[in-house]
């Protein structure tokens, strides 16, 4: 069966709220630090028989958000904004017992509504912005004071001895500097955390951004390939169309000069026609696969087989247009043997086209180098020739548009086409050069449970 694929939609809000959950465990770290240093550091009395709590609270929603995340059922813009919600009840609760408006760490509400203003859409945004205010607004009135860190009453000090004068100059000392230690740790605190979260999230929303433009230029070359590839197509099939007669009208000619030439009066010639209809016979099958895909590659078209039997079926169908090139073949032992992979056509003709360019430009006596080794994941081939090489120019040219490697006229699209292939199969294709001479080949492509992912990968994009 193949993998299912989730809507682009709701990769993103999965993915969203995931990034929520992170939050909110550096939040639970947070609050938790803060709490023991201003109980055990700074001698502050907070309640801590209800700050904890709060605490586990929080906790419990994360540990179901975890739980959530881990489900395959759909998550909605909803259902991330109701979470950012709880969180900014449960800031309020936490704020409430710890002074309220007063509390120092109030910047704490911009967290949630940064957050609904980065993932979701802008109307959500403005009901964080209706909710964090009213929450702000209601503990100017109700909360609980901090009757330890409060600032002094005033008080006549004519009423009082100059004992009790002493007493009270020294507890509004140490008030005060409670209060002023309380209020510096706070801004501390806010300004090393926000600038922490701030660095945190904007060097990941850059990795996002660089991606995104990285994706988008991926999408522009493969724009450019496609219509490269479509002008192609109606080429090849055109030429099918107006090849096909002349074909015919040769194959016709040369039938007639077999039974007009017998093979016992001229067996020289007999030979020679023989060959010449055997090639007739080759191009008029490439030409009808032309007409018949008129340029169109579709995955769907191969099958599910194993990967020693596809490249034996490769070099032998190789083999019968190349007999006398030499093949140095070598495989890895290590391989897998029930690994399979899709045989498609496209990549069939696409590994065929490399073997012959090799074999053109490769001394006789040298032959050609065919490396096979694959794991459950990859195959990888690796196909040198000891030609002259190519110069670097034409090597990066390769893929990007039609370049003529050889001598001989030509239209220079076989290269193109192979690359664009195995490209478009979500393989890698490279050419390295072979010192002291020749060109190497190196191919990586998707072994069956990958090229299956890939499949519906497009049939999910296109629909």
């Amino acid at each position: 069966m193949l993998t299912q694929v989730l809507p682009k939609s709701e990769i993103s809000a999965r993915e969203n709220l995931n990034w929520l959950f992170i939050l909110r465990n550096l939040m639970l770290a947070g609050e938790s630090l803060l709490i023991i240093i201003l109980v055990y550091v700074l001698n502050i009395n907070l309640p801590q028989e209800q700050l904890w709590p709060a605490i586990l609270s929080i906790g419990a929603v994360n540990l179901y958000t975890w739980m959530r995340l881990r489900t395959d059922a759909p998550i909605t813009e909803g259902e991330i904004f109701s979470q950012l919600c709880i969180d900014v009840f449960a800031i309020a609760s936490l704020l409430y017992m710890t002074g309220g408006a007063s509390n120092p760490i109030t910047w704490v509400f911009l967290l949630p509504l940064i957050v609904t203003a980065i993932i979701l859409p802008q109307t959500y945004a403005w009901y964080m912005v209706i909710l964090t205010t009213s929450m702000y607004t209601l503990l100017i009135s109700y909360n609980v004071p901090l009757p330890s860190i409060e600032p002094h009453e005033i008080v006549h000090e004519e009423t009082l001895t100059p004992l009790m004068v002493q007493k009270m100059q020294h507890m509004h000392k140490v008030t005060d500097k409670n209060y002023f230690n309380l209020h510096i740790f706070g801004m501390w605190f806010g300004f090393v955390f926000s600038a922490g979260l701030v660095a945190y999230f904007v060097v990941e929303l850059a990795k996002t951004v660089r991606e995104r433009e990285r994706r988008l230029a991926e999408a522009r070359e493969n724009a450019l390939r496609n219509e490269r590839l479509v002008a192609l197509g109606a080429l090849a099939a055109s030429a099918a169309h107006d090849m096909g007669t002349p074909l015919g009208t040769m194959a016709i000619v040369t039938h007639d000069l077999l039974q007009d030439y017998p093979e016992h009066r001229y067996p020289e010639l007999h030979d020679r026609l023989n060959i010449l209809q055997q090639q007739i016979a080759r191009c008029k099958t490439a030409l009808s696969v032309m007409s018949a895909s008129g340029g169109e590659m579709r995955a769907e078209s191969g099958k599910a087989i194993a990967v020693i039997d596809y490249l034996d079926g490769i070099l032998n169908q190789w083999r019968a247009q190349n007999p006398s090139t030499k093949l140095n073949l070598a495989i890895n032992p290590n391989v897998l043997i029930n690994s399979k992979i899709i045989a498609e056509q496209t990549l069939t003709h696409a590994i065929i086209n490399i073997l012959n360019n090799a074999a053109e430009v490769s001394p006789t006596d040298k032959g050609i180098d065919f490396e096979a080794s694959w794991d459950e994941h990859t195959l990888t081939l690796k196909i040198r020739d000891y030609g002259p090489g190519m110069p670097p120019e034409l090597i990066k040219a390769i893929g990007i548009q039609p370049v003529n490697s050889k001598k001989q006229q030509g239209m220079g699209v076989g290269l193109f086409l192979t690359c664009t292939t195995i490209r478009r199969l979500k393989g890698e294709i490279a050419f390295l050069d072979a010192s002291p001479n020749g060109t190497c080949v190196h191919i990586e492509l998707r072994l069956l449970q990958h090229a299956k992912s890939l499949i519906h990968d497009n049939m999910a994009l296109s629909n």
